[in-house]
């Protein structure tokens, strides 16, 4: 991966829902292929600029990453190096458990194909803001590790906000919950949860993520307009009513998320 797009920290996972191991290089952003909008991301503008050093925004977030640090090496340090994951093969599995079907493109394609078409809708969506402000990352200040050290040296490069994971992340979870409105609370959660592995890994602060989750419900809501993106959305719901198989290591995902990750 290459500066720009809140680059991406990917892990190939070893079992769905759980276990990853960081990859040594990155593909380039063309890796995200095309999205179903062509407005491109938002303005720079759209967004207030990111808390500026010595005041009390910039505390919370400092006191945010303070929390989530002393997370570092258990479960919920695990999944957060999973949910790093956006281009494996396996990254759309991230909600399996919360549908409570394993999501793939063996076990429900069309719904695989929706949700990585989207993955450029809703991570470019932040490229421009990020670009502006330049915000450094949380590792860079506090100099503790991230769970994908490799990919240190070129998020040094790429600004901290808004977070383009917690934007995939929660715009994952909106999708979802709109195919599947009686697990939407679930669903929805777990895209936030999804925003705090960033926390947890050490390479966003909490303001990164929260300005990446209006993204994302910004995107959602241009999505909902699109006409192929509502098709494909029929044919995405189809395959939730078919699915048969079931996802494996929920319950290892079940416990990490019960760790919660600290609010300030």
């Amino acid at each position: 991966m290459k500066a720009h797009l809140f680059t991406l920290c990917l892990v190939s996972i070893a079992l769905p829902c759980m276990a990853a191991q960081p990859q040594a290089a990155a593909p380039g952003m063309s890796r995200l292929g095309t999205g179903y909008l062509k407005s491109g991301p938002l303005p720079d503008n759209v967004a207030p600029p990111p808390p500026a050093p010595g005041s009390a925004a910039q505390a919370r977030d400092d006191e945010g990453a303070k929390a989530a640090l002393a997370l570092q090496g258990g479960p919920r340090w695990t999944l957060a190096t999973a949910d790093a994951d956006l281009l494996g093969s396996k990254a759309t599995a991230t909600f399996s458990c919360t549908l409570g079907v394993a999501i793939g493109p063996d076990t429900t394609p069309r719904l695989d194909r929706l949700l990585r078409r989207t993955l450029a809708d809703f991570g470019m969506s932040t490229s421009a803001i990020k670009h502006r402000y330049a915000r450094p990352r949380p590792f860079m200040v506090n100099g503790q590790p991230t769970c994908t050290p490799d990919w240190e040296p070129m998020l040094r490069k790429d600004g901290s906000y808004p977070s383009g994971h917690s934007a995939i992340g929660y715009g994952w979870g909106l999708i979802l919950a709109q195919l599947h409105p009686d697990l939407a609370p679930a669903l929805v959660a777990r895209g936030r949860a999804f925003g705090d592995s960033r926390r947890v890994c050490n390479a966003h602060w909490l303001s990164d993520t929260e300005e990446g989750r209006l993204a994302a419900t910004v995107v959602f809501a241009r999505l909902n307009a699109d006409p192929a993106f509502q098709k494909d959305m029929k044919a995405a719901r189809k395959d939730i009513a078919r699915a048969k198989a079931r996802p494996t290591g929920c319950d290892a995902e079940a416990a990490a998320l019960t760790q919660g990750v600290p609010q300030p």
